[in-house]
């Protein structure tokens, strides 16, 4: 039997190696609810046997299930008809079967029904998820909505639709984007008025909403009169009627599973999630961090899939008598593919621990006040932790996802372009991880103040203060030069003090940064296995020359391009 858990020796390593010791006790508030019920662990073992034994359901069901139906899920689509939408037959199963395993509130309390796993751990079911189907994703993962409404609702919101979250009841959307208002929330223009009995109501058109007919939205709208700023911006919770229609939905290059919609409010009742004013600067942030880190799971998921199937091919395909996998050529490709997909899911599960931490610390906080004045430094530096984490997991695990995607169906040659094999539906699929939830150029600009700021050395600092990484020898003595270089590029750079050099060199202080961390992470899992150490010395001999080149482009000072690129790309001044 096919499981998408198991059979990954990988993710497997980090459950056995990461260290979820803090993770466990904030998330469990000190097994506070060992007595109350029966399935809650009654101590961290036994917290970790819970992490294991749902990620093997999780597992089945993906490996089992999902995977065998993905492939008429993308070529069956979803449907739109007169407002109507519908799910591919193989979403609606797999959905059913995720419902009836009791793994739709996955990270919810208990006291809502869910089974309070940890971020770390739903990162690597939507991982598994990913893997089988990327569209099925879309689904599963927007149960993370359930999140925000638990963080920032009121009792009797969360007692009201919480439950229903985590029978599978109900799903979600998040209804952010607007025709004309993309990556720039703050020109959202959906407007939230009052009735005279307070009743909220919501006017206007969403774009390109993953699960938009789903039951309950999560919607961002202009709720004060005249303003043009984030400052005047909610959130509001939708739950669907008959005064919003989906207008149609998209065709797209690949998720084709998951529908992807465009909504038409007409004074449709909602209700205020939170305070006025602070939709877009607090709860929606918190809302698409979350989504960026799915998102950075997906791809590691999709990744995944399409390297096994390279692999396979390789192995099984014969030319001038012996299997292509035997040629240099081809297992360099292999080798670098499977080495990207390991550094790639350690900063993933890294990010999801220290998001864990640092939304653990706040509960905390706010469970026992009188606890709360000696987390506060932790919170602080947890929260910094998150902010560059976010943003950089998120835009280099989609990069990567893409360039395995490419080189899986460079390995099948000629029938890795044509629908005989899987690869072509992972590449399509891939595509879109590098777009939504924030474009790879945002992320890095997301990314730059902490790294600006000092926050990546901070972390690299305590990373080695904690652990005996000097034993890996020369690896190790390599990812500190890459140290080094990050570090007098990021001096260079906040030297000149020029806000357009800094955003110019973006791209490539983020890529340093997401390969030093990666370098740090992999020297990290190399003292846990012999096979890392090989892993850990062949990124850290891929990525030494890539983090030197970007180092010396940026100390070039070279602005050729900043200077000139109106004059090259702009047609109303061509020269003839």
């Amino acid at each position: 039997m096919a499981n998408y858990y198991r059979d990954n020796d990988d993710i497997l390593f980090h459950l056995r190696n990461l260290d979820l010791s803090r993770v466990i006790d904030l998330k469990e508030d000190s097994f506070s609810e060992k007595d109350q019920y029966p399935y809650a662990p009654k101590n961290s073992e036994d917290a970790l046997d819970n992490y294991d034994r749902v990620l093997e359901i999780v597992g089945e069901i993906a490996g089992e299930f999902a995977a065998p139906r993905a492939r008429e899920v993308d070529e069956e689509g979803a449907r739109w008809d007169d407002g109507v939408v519908t799910y591919p037959k193989g979403i609606r199963e797999t959905i059913k079967r995720l419902n009836q395993a009791d793994l739709a509130g996955f990270t919810l309390p208990r006291k809502y029904g869910g089974i309070n796993m940890p971020i770390t751990i739903f990162s690597a079911a939507i991982e598994i998820v990913s893997r089988a189907d990327a569209s099925l994703m879309l689904v599963f993962g927007l149960q993370g909505l359930g999140d925000t409404i638990c963080k920032f609702g009121s009792e009797e919101q969360k007692q009201r639709i919480l439950p229903r979250f985590a029978t599978g009841e109900i799903m979600g959307s998040m209804a952010l984007t607007e025709p004309d208002s993309g990556s720039d929330l703050q020109s959202v223009m959906l407007r939230a008025s009052q009735d005279e009995d307070g009743t909220w109501r919501l006017n206007g058109v969403k774009r390109f909403i993953t699960n938009g007919c789903g039951d309950i939205s999560l919607v961002m709208a202009r709720s004060e009169e005249g303003t043009t700023s984030g400052r005047g911006l909610s959130l509001f919770i939708y739950e669907r009627d008959e005064d919003m229609k989906v207008r149609r939905i998209e065709h797209k290059l690949g998720i084709t599973g998951s529908p992807t919609c465009e909504l038409q409010f007409n004074n449709a009742r909602a209700e205020l999630l939170g305070k006025r004013k602070l939709g877009l600067i607090k709860y929606t942030i918190y809302l698409m961090n979350g989504a960026r880190l799915a998102v950075a799971a997906q791809s590691v998921g999709i990744a995944e899939a399409a390297w096994r199937e390279a692999y396979a091919y390789a192995n099984d395909r014969a030319q001038f008598k012996q299997p292509i996998r035997k040629f240099a050529a081809i297992y360099e490709m292999l080798t670098d593919m499977k080495v990207a997909i390991e550094a790639a899911r350690s900063l993933v599960y890294e990010t999801s621990r220290i998001v864990d931490i640092k939304e653990g610390i706040e509960d905390r906080i706010e469970k026992h006040p009188d606890r709360g004045a000696d987390l506060k430094n932790d919170l602080k530096r947890y929260t910094r932790y998150a902010s560059l984490f976010t943003p950089l997991a998120k835009s280099s695990a989609a990069e990567m996802a893409n360039k395995v995607c490419y080189d899986a169906i460079q390995v099948h040659g000629g029938v890795g372009y044509t629908r005989e094999f899987d690869v072509e539906r992972h590449y399509r699929d891939a595509r879109i991880t590098n777009i939504y939830e924030g474009t790879t150029q945002l992320q890095a600009v997301a990314a730059m103040g902490g790294i600006i700021a000092g926050v990546v050395s901070e972390w690299l600092t305590e990373f080695e203060e904690n652990l005996d990484l000097e034993s890996l020898g020369e690896t190790f003595a390599h990812a500190q030069k890459m140290r080094s270089l990050l570090e007098m590029a990021i001096s260079y750079i906040k030297e000149k003090g020029d806000s357009t050099y800094q955003e110019y060199h973006s791209g490539r202080l983020v890529n340093m940064t997401a390969d030093v961390i990666d370098a740090y992470l992999l020297c990290r899992d190399a003292l846990a296995s012999e096979r890392k150490r090989k892993v850990a010395r062949i990124f850290v001999s891929r990525a030494n020359p890539r983090v030197k080149s970007n180092f010396d482009y940026i100390l070039a000072d070279d602005r050729s391009i900043i200077d000139l690129h109106a004059e090259v790309i702009d047609q109303s001044e061509a020269v003839v």
